[in-house]
């Protein structure tokens, strides 16, 4: 498994392509091989290719705007092709049941995407945050898209921090998602339902790494929604150090 940084950490820097190209070095700087594209200003398909290879870095998954991915989804597919990136994510669904927000529906606008984005090599991938884990029917959100698109078709994005808010177990779906889990976010929990470096929670670690190897998944990408005040690069850079003191790089 490779580790990497959610660029969406640091997006208040990569909000001009001047920015974002200066926070791609700051990244490898620290030591990280490995980027999800997320949060940044618009850029060109090539514009990205170059710069991450200027910098020794691989793109394994973005979080790419829905309405791009619904308007233009075979030139999201060229574009990330152009860049090397396989897995092309949604970072978010509101999934607000009471405004119509339902599983029915997502269904219905994204299958179309996903299938688009499959016949032109690259991989539908869905992020979750807490709301996946209402249940609809009886059934909870995260369970329903899992069989309503087929595996080839949807990847998860499991995001370690979101799954505990739910009250639910981070390494249990990521075993249950086996196959279907190639990039995993690992955030921490820390009291007060906070975000923090890797390794300064008190998420489970030990048992996602061991789930994570377990269940296929290719890359690890750190993210920290917020934090606080302190540098962001900063807070990437200890959850590097705890991870390489861990085996991973």
């Amino acid at each position: 498994m490779k580790t990497g940084a959610q660029l969406y950490t640091v997006r208040e820097f990569t909000k001009t392509l001047g920015g974002f190209s200066e926070a791609l070095k700051k990244v490898a700087d620290i030591g990280y091989k490995t980027v999800q594209v997320s949060g940044t200003c618009d850029f060109d398909a090539d514009w990205l290719k170059d710069e991450l290879r200027k910098n020794g870095l691989a793109c394994a998954v973005t979080h790419t705007p829905p309405q791009k991915m619904l308007d233009e989804p075979e030139k999201i597919a060229k574009d990330h092709i152009k860049f090397d990136c396989k897995y092309c994510g949604l970072g978010w669904n509101a999934f607000n049941l009471s405004d119509g927000d339902t599983p029915e529906e997502y269904v219905k606008k994204y299958l179309p995407v996903a299938k688009k984005l499959h016949e032109n090599g690259v991989k539908f991938m869905h992020h979750n945050h807490d709301q996946e884990f209402q249940k609809v029917g009886g059934r909870l959100i995260l369970d329903i898209l899992a069989d309503e698109f087929p595996p080839e078709l949807m990847g998860f994005i499991v995001d370690t921090f979101w799954v505990q808010a739910a009250g639910a177990d981070p390494a249990y779906w990521i075993k249950k998602l086996a196959g279907r889990c190639p990039c995993i976010h690992l955030k921490d929990f820390s009291y007060g339902r906070k975000f923090a470096p890797v390794g300064e929670g008190n998420m489970n670690f030990p048992a996602v790494f061991y789930a994570a190897e377990q269940s296929g998944v290719e890359y690890m990408l750190v993210e920290q929604d917020d934090c606080y005040g302190e540098d962001p690069f900063e807070c990437l850079k200890r959850s590097y150090e705890y991870l390489k003191a861990n085996g991973f790089e």
